[in-house]
């Protein structure tokens, strides 16, 4: 998963120029230019969701494709891994290379290469060409993620833009809360396969979509680019990407591999549900977190944090009562829904003008991170069992809680920067 603004912003001089071409909303236009372009907006969010959702679908899914793959569960969780390390690997280069192409032609080809890549993956009997087929659509949705956010923000006047980049990200804690217990139920009652066949027709109904709604905007000249060391340097960046990698990698060890989990607890059968439960809490997330940001980022990441650490807390010593399996799922919910919209919203304030660079960084270690969940998973599967996901989940959120109570006045801060 992944949640980065796009490059070409941050610079007054190109949002004037955009202004000039008829391509963006200027604060000197009338009522009528002040509205936010909610059709278009929600085809960004579509794709945000489609990609997310498409990251994560093997999740509930593992025991079914192991199988067709003639592979160990362990294996098949690495599908999840080759995923996040195609876009943590190519994001940022890509992201670089591409900065001068024209951002709908940009989507477009973003899309379309995910398209073909959820085909193979639906359709191939063999593991390495479905690893394959996983890589080239983390790269294609890295691209995307990467450009997604400012997109957003350049489709929207000043006051609105944050609510513009709200919008567009909202489809990353739905395609988790909704769209994986969704998939893990089609799944269930059809064939894995046919799950992914369903990205792909999502994933063609939105080509027709940005096609039809997606305004488009040029890209960015050599000068405007960002530079990534630099913002490493202001205050506040180092610790939010450092809270990214390992709440990401903590979650991701979890989540990953929640069905043979919940599957050597005997709740096999009840995965899907329980991925609902976790979603329906993963929205009321959403919905706190959208009401109080602005005045309580510290506060909210802290408890994001400890209800996590609550929920892993509960499944290492009270998993053997079911009853407590889905208390735990909604705190993990509770914590959970919120953390992208909070770290990507940490980064922006702290990178300041830098924004731009710090959020391209936090795409790339949040899919790092997701990648080395998949691995760190598979090997705790493998040589200590299921048992010690929650123990490790707990050790990782452990220097997360510190850091975050640590960096007061940069990275999370009692208030957020106004103006």
């Amino acid at each position: 998963m992944s949640t980065a603004s796009d490059t070409s912003l941050g610079s007054p001089a190109g949002a004037d120029a955009n202004a000039d071409a008829g391509n963006g909303p200027s604060r000197g236009d009338g009522p009528e230019r002040q509205r936010l372009p909610l059709l278009a907006l929600l085809a960004l969010a579509t794709a945000v969701f489609i990609t997310s959702l498409t990251e994560t679908l093997p999740a509930g899914l593992l025991p079914a494709m192991s199988h067709d793959l003639r592979v160990s569960e362990s294996a098949a969780g690495q599908t999840v891994t080759i995923y996040a390390i195609g876009t943590a690997l190519t994001a940022i280069p890509l992201t670089s290379a591409t900065a001068g192409w024209r951002r709908k032609r940009l989507l477009l080809a973003a899309m379309g290469g995910f398209a073909l890549a959820n085909t193979v993956t639906a359709v191939s009997s063999h593991y390495g060409l479905t690893m394959a087929a996983r890589f080239v659509a983390g790269v294609a949705a890295g691209l995307a993620w990467a450009l997604l956010a400012g997109y957003a923000r350049r489709m929207a006047p000043a006051h609105l833009q944050g609510k513009a980049i709200a919008i567009a990200m909202a489809g990353i804690p739905l395609a988790l809360s909704l769209g994986v217990p969704a998939g893990t139920f089609l799944g269930k009652v059809t064939d894995w396969r046919v799950a992914f066949l369903a990205m792909t027709a999502l994933t063609v109904v939105l080509l027709l979509w940005i096609v039809a709604a997606v305004p488009d905007h040029p890209g960015q000249g050599r000068g405007e680019r960002p530079r990534m060391l630099r913002a490493l340097r202001v205050p506040g960046v180092a610790p939010v990407l450092f809270v990214t990698l390992v709440f990401v990698l903590a979650h991701t060890i979890l989540y990953a591999y929640i069905a043979p989990y919940l599957d050597d607890l005997g709740l096999g059968d009840s995965a899907d549900l329980v991925l609902l439960v976790f979603g329906v809490a993963s929205l009321a997330s959403i919905w706190v977190v959208g009401a109080q940001i602005h005045h309580r980022l510290r506060a909210l990441t802290i408890a994001s944090t400890l209800l996590v650490a609550v929920a892993a807390a509960l499944l290492a010593v009270l998993s053997d009562h079911a009853a407590l399996v889905y208390v735990a799922a909604v705190l993990w919910g509770l914590g959970w829904g919120g953390v992208p919209t909070l770290l990507q919203t940490a980064a922006a304030d702290a990178g300041g003008e830098a924004a731009d660079a710090a959020q391209a960084m936090l795409v790339t270690l949040w899919n790092g991170a997701m990648a080395g969940g998949g691995v760190l998973g598979g090997v705790l599967l493998g040589g200590l069992g299921s048992d010690s996901f929650p123990w490790a989940v707990l050790l990782l959120l452990a220097p997360v809680l510190a850091v975050v109570l640590a960096a007061r006045r940069h990275g999370f801060p009692g208030s957020r920067p106004t103006g």
